[in-house]
């Protein structure tokens, strides 16, 4: 799941990228339009990647923290 997470993180961060640099939406490109049903599903699952990959802050730390205790 976290390189899942990960992999569509990436690809917001591209898009996004794109959008600020070029006011290019690739997703929307692709799919048909910002609006269309899939595109905005892509956005919904990128946001959710987003989330996810904040968990991976807490559980690093916790790595990190086992690391030191061993």
């Amino acid at each position: 799941m976290d390189i899942l997470a990960l992999i569509l993180v990436i690809i917001g961060a591209l898009n996004w990228g794109l959008v600020g640099l070029f006011q290019f939406d690739l997703v929307a490109a692709i799919f048909g339009g910002s609006a269309s049903v899939v595109s905005r599903i892509i956005y919904v699952l990128v946001a959710l990647a987003g989330i996810w990959a904040i968990t991976l802050f807490s559980r690093l730390r916790r790595d990190e923290h086992h690391h030191r205790t061993d």
